[in-house]
C-alpha cells in the first residue's frame, strides 16, 4: 500500500460526498446578520486544487467485478498528527520491508519517494504554487538518479566486457604460453639430440685418429726398419768393392 493520502475508490461517473464545510462563529464584538456579507465561496478554489493535484499525481484505476475503479488522492488538509502518523508508518515500512539504511537501496527509494509524494499533496493542498515547486524538485532528482542508473548501468556493461576481454586474453595468453612451452621442450629435445650426436661424432673421430696415429706409427716404424736395412745392404755392397 501507498503512503500517500487517498480518497475512497469510486465509479466513473459516482459523486463524492460533499464534505462538511467548519462552521465559523462570529469574533467577539462582531454582530451576528443575516444580511451580512459572506465568505467568498472555496469551491472554485478547491476544484482548482483537486485538479492540481490530480496533474502531480494521477488517480489510480484498476478493475475489479467487472467495474473499473477510480481512486484520487485525497485533498484533505493534514494535521500537525497526520505528519507524526507518517513519519511513523515510514519508520515501520523501512523496517517491516528490511530495507538497507546505506548504499543502494530500491525499497527505500520506493518508501521516501512514497513519502515525498505525500509532502508534496499536504504542501500543495496549502499553497499550490509550493506543491508545484516541490514536483518540479523532485522530478529533477529522478531526473538525476535515473542518469546516475543509466551512468552505472553502463559502468556495469563496460566493466563486463574488459572483464570478459580480459579473460579472453587471459586465455589466449595461457594458450600462447603452452605453445611455445612445447616449442622450447621441442628445441630442447633437438638440442640433446644434436649434442648426442655431436658427442658421438667426437667420440668416433677420436678414435679414428688413435686408430690413424697407430697406423702411421706402424708406417714409421716399418719404414725405418726399411730404411735401415736397406742401409745396412747398401753399405755391405760398397764395402768389399773397396778392398
Amino acid at each position: 500500500s501507498s503512503g500517500i493520502n487517498a480518497e475512497w475508490p469510486l465509479r466513473p461517473g459516482d459523486k463524492k460526498a460533499p464534505r462538511k464545510s467548519p462552521q465559523h462563529s462570529p469574533a467577539p464584538g462582531v454582530p451576528s446578520s443575516s444580511k451580512g456579507s459572506k465568505l467568498p465561496p472555496v469551491d472554485g478554489k478547491s476544484q482548482q486544487t483537486e485538479e492540481i493535484l490530480n496533474a502531480i499525481l494521477p488517480p489510480r484505476e484498476w478493475t475489479e467485478g467487472g467495474h473499473l475503479w477510480v481512486q484520487q488522492v485525497s485533498s484533505t488538509p493534514a494535521t500537525r498528527l497526520d505528519v507524526i502518523n507518517l513519519q511513523e508508518q515510514l519508520d515501520m515500512r523501512l523496517q517491516q520491508r528490511q530495507a538497507r539504511e546505506t548504499g543502494i537501496c530500491p525499497v527505500r527509494r520506493e518508501l521516501y519517494s512514497q513519502c515525498f509524494d505525500e509532502l508534496i499533496r499536504q504542501v500543495t493542498i496549502n499553497c499550490a504554487e509550493r506543491g508545484l515547486l516541490l514536483l518540479k524538485v523532485r522530478d529533477e532528482i529522478r531526473m538525476t538518479i535515473a542518469a546516475y542508473q543509466t551512468l552505472y548501468e553502463s559502468s556495469v556493461a563496460f566493466g563486463m566486457r574488459k572483464a570478459l576481454q580480459a579473460e579472453q586474453g587471459k586465455t589466449d595468453m595461457q594458450k600462447k604460453i603452452e605453445e611455445l612451452e612445447e616449442d622450447k621442450m621441442d628445441l630442447e629435445r633437438q638440442v640433446n639430440e644434436l649434442k648426442a650426436k655431436c658427442d658421438a661424432i667426437e667420440k668416433r673421430e677420436a678414435e679414428r685418429r688413435v686408430v690413424e696415429e697407430k697406423k702411421h706409427a706402424e708406417e714409421i716404424q716399418f719404414l725405418k726398419r726399411t730404411n735401415q736395412q736397406l742401409k745396412t745392404q747398401l753399405e755391405g755392397i760398397i764395402a768389399p768393392s773397396k778392398k
